[in-house]
C-alpha cells in the first residue's frame, strides 16, 4: 500500500562545504506526484551556489537561522533579499538564483517545488555550467584569459563557503538595480492567523497577497495538543507537508474503501493528492507546527462540517442515518481546528 508519509530528515544527506541538503522527490515518495521538497542548512557564509531549476518553480521557507538570497530576472532587473525565520520565498521556474548563509548560527529552511518529479540533485549550476563550456568561450563571455578561464572550479561546486556578507559594505547588496521592497519575499510569520477556537492557527500565503508566487501558495498550522484540523480536502491542488515541531496523526482517504492512516514526527513530510480527504491530529504533549505547500496559487479548500452545515436537515438525516434531532446538533458552522474532547468534555 502506497505510504503518504516520508521520513526526510533521515535520509542521507547531501554535504558539502558549508551546507547540507535532504531532498525528497517521487522516485524516493512515490506518493508525491506533484510536489517534491528539500531541507537544506547552510553554515554562516555557506552559500548554495549560483543555479537554476528547468522543471520546478522554487517556494522557501526559513524555520531557523538567517540567510541572503540573490536572483536574476529574464529583464536584467536583479534583487538580493535578507530572510529571518517565518519568511516565504518563490523563484519562478528557470530564474537563476543563490542563497547563503548569514549567521551567526546556521539557516534551516525548507524549498517545495511544484514538480513531483523535481530533484535538487538535477539543477543547472553556474560551475557545471562553465566547466562543461570550452575555455576560449569562457574566456570571451567573462572577458579574461583562457588561463585563468582553466583555473576556473572544475565540475559543479554545488556548495561554497566565503565570508559572511557585511549588510553595511558593498557586499551587501547586488550592485545595480537595487529596490527597497523585493517581488520576492513574503513575511509570513508577521501576518495575522486565522484563529480557531478549538486551538489553532493558520497563516495562508496565496497570489493574492505575494504575487510573484504564480504557481504556489503555502500554510502554516500550528495545533494545540490534542486539536484536530478537521477533515477536509483541496479541490484544486496537492498537499506537501513539512512537521517542523511535534506529533501527529493524518489518515488520507482515497475513496472506494481505501484510507492510509500514519504517524508523523518532527521532520517527517506528508503528502496529500488533489482531492483526497485527510485531516492532521495532534498526538502529542506539545504545539504541533506544520509547513504546507500547494501546488496552485490560489488556496481551496472544502472542510466537512462546512459542507454538512450547508445541508438541509433532512438530507443529513436520511444520508448519515441518524434521528432529525440528532441532525440538528451536528456542527452548523466550519470548525476548522476541532477541539480535543477531553479537554472540551471538561
Amino acid at each position: 500500500m502506497t505510504s503518504y508519509k516520508y521520513r526526510l530528515e533521515q535520509k542521507k544527506p547531501h554535504t558539502g562545504t558549508g551546507g547540507v541538503s535532504r531532498g525528497a522527490s517521487v522516485r524516493d515518495f512515490p506518493a508525491s506526484v506533484g510536489l517534491a521538497g528539500v531541507s537544506m542548512r547552510l553554515e554562516p557564509g555557506g552559500m548554495r551556489e549560483l543555479h537554476w531549476h528547468a522543471n520546478a518553480a522554487e517556494w522557501g521557507y526559513v524555520i531557523s537561522g538567517s540567510c541572503r538570497t540573490t536572483v536574476i530576472h529574464p529583464d536584467g532587473h536583479a534583487y538580493t533579499d535578507t530572510f529571518e525565520p517565518g519568511d516565504v520565498w518563490y523563484f519562478p521556474r528557470g530564474y537563476g538564483h543563490s542563497i547563503q548563509g548569514l549567521g551567526p548560527e546556521e539557516c534551516h529552511f525548507i524549498l517545495i517545488f511544484d514538480n513531483g518529479d523535481f530533484s535538487e540533485e538535477h539543477t543547472f549550476s553556474i560551475t557545471d555550467f562553465l566547466t562543461q563550456t570550452p575555455d576560449n568561450i569562457v574566456a570571451q563571455n567573462l572577458g579574461i584569459t583562457e588561463e585563468r578561464a582553466a583555473q576556473l572550479p572544475q565540475g559543479e561546486s554545488y556548495f561554497v563557503k566565503g565570508p559572511v556578507p557585511n549588510d553595511s559594505s558593498s557586499d551587501g547588496a547586488y550592485r545595480r538595480n537595487s529596490e527597497l521592497t523585493s517581488t520576492h519575499r513574503y513575511p509570513l510569520s508577521a501576518k495575522q492567523p486565522r484563529r480557531a477556537p478549538g486551538g489553532g492557527t493558520q497563516r495562508t500565503v496565496t497570489v493574492e497577497d505575494f504575487p510573484i508566487s504564480s504557481t504556489m501558495s503555502g500554510s502554516l498550522i500550528e495545533l494545540q495538543p490534542g486539536a484536530l484540523r478537521e477533515m477536509h480536502w483541496h479541490p484544486n491542488a496537492d498537499e506537501w507537508q513539512y512537521y517542523i515541531s511535534g506529533q501527529a496523526e493524518m489518515t488520507v482517504f482515497l475513496a472506494e474503501g481505501n484510507s492510509v492512516t500514519e504517524q508523523f514526527e518532527t521532520g517527517d513530510v506528508g503528502y496529500a493528492p488533489m482531492g483526497a480527504g485527510h485531516y492532521i491530529k495532534n498526538t502529542g504533549e506539545e504545539v504541533c507546527r506544520v509547513l504546507i505547500g500547494f501546488n496552485n496559487a490560489h488556496y481551496e479548500a472544502i472542510d466537512l462540517s462546512e459542507w454538512l452545515a450547508g445541508n438541509p436537515i433532512d438530507v443529513l438525516s436520511t444520508n448519515l442515518e441518524m434521528s432529525r434531532e440528532e441532525a440538528a446538533k451536528l456542527p452548523n458552522d466550519t470548525l476548522f481546528i476541532a477541539p480535543d474532547q477531553g479537554k472540551k468534555r471538561s
